[in-house]
This record gives structure tokens, C-alpha cells and sequence, in this order.
């Protein structure tokens, strides 16, 4: 069996509980009226470490929880259809939220990330990924988020930092 495999099993398990039936309709206006972006990191699970059950958040993941172009994209289509199938709302807060020892750091490193360039990525936007220091780069992504004219200023956008040893978030920029 693959691992996969296993994975879809849980799926048939899943598919036979009336949870399905429970999530919001389009256009996506989450339960708890909110929209997380965080890391691919297996570590850092929303279902696990803020508690949301399906239908609760948008998740967006994306390496280092930051902040690129297609994130941007991602974002901005949202808010636009919010904007154009629910104007009046309700909307909701967005949560970026980066995490302590994070392996994008592994970017930091020049040669790892020439080499991985090497691939086919744009390096000096590779550069622009590590995330060493926390608290400072969810500022970043907080202010570029808020002043991106294609993301609706409707939507309240606020950044944290999870501590992956003590298991607790932190807010390093409140909701605006």
C-alpha cells in the first residue's frame, strides 16, 4: 500500500460522515470569517494548531506562509469575489502567520539556493523567501498584503508568529 493509499482510505472514512454537508457555499465565507495563510510545513496544520475544522478558514499555504506573487494572485481573487457575489459581507480577517525554526531558512544559504535556481527559479526571488527571523518577515508580508490595491481594503489583515517548540501563536501586528 502507498502512502497515499492510506490517505485515501481515511478519505472513504471521511466521505462517510455528514461533515461535508456542513461547509459554507460560495463564495467561501468561512465559518470562523477567516483566511490563513502559513506554511507547508507538516508541522504547522491550522486543523491542528489553531483548531480549524473544515469549513471554518481559507488556508492558504505556500512556503514559509510568505507572501509571493501567486499568493498575492490567490488573495486578491478572493477579496474580488467577496467584493462582487457578497459586497455587503460578512468579511472576514486574514491571518498570515509565520512560524519559528522554518526550513525556508535553508534559502538563506547562497549555494543551496543557487543550486536550487539552477532548476529553473528566479533566485533573487528565491532570496526573498527565508524566513530567519519571524517577527520581521510577517511584518513584511502584513504591510505588502495591506497596500496591494488588488486585494480589497475591506479585508482586515493581521500577523503572528507560532513558536513550533512551545506550540503557542503570537500576535506581532494587529488586525488592520
Amino acid at each position: 500500500m502507498s502512502h497515499v493509499d492510506s490517505l485515501l482510505l481515511r478519505n472513504k472514512a471521511f466521505a462517510e460522515t455528514d461533515a461535508k454537508d456542513h461547509v459554507p457555499e460560495i463564495p467561501f465565507i468561512p465559518h470562523q470569517l477567516s483566511f490563513v495563510i502559513t506554511c507547508v510545513d507538516p508541522r504547522t496544520e491550522p486543523g491542528a494548531f489553531l483548531g480549524v475544522e473544515l469549513g471554518d478558514a481559507i488556508v492558504l499555504r505556500s512556503i514559509g506562509g510568505r507572501v509571493t506573487p501567486a499568493v498575492l494572485r490567490d488573495v486578491a481573487y478572493i477579496s474580488y469575489l467577496l467584493e462582487t457575489k457578497a459586497p455587503d459581507g460578512p468579511w472576514f480577517e486574514l491571518a498570515v502567520i509565520h512560524h519559528t525554526d522554518c526550513g525556508s531558512g535553508f534559502l538563506a544559504d547562497e549555494q543551496l539556493r543557487h543550486g536550487f535556481a539552477q532548476r529553473g527559479f528566479d533566485e533573487d526571488a528565491l532570496a526573498k523567501l527565508p524566513v530567519t527571523d519571524p517577527e520581521q518577515t510577517v511584518r513584511t508580508d502584513v504591510d505588502l498584503l495591506r497596500k496591494d490595491s488588488r486585494v480589497s481594503s475591506r479585508i482586515a489583515v493581521s500577523g503572528h508568529v507560532y513558536d513550533v517548540a512551545t506550540g503557542l501563536v503570537r500576535t506581532v501586528v494587529e488586525a488592520g
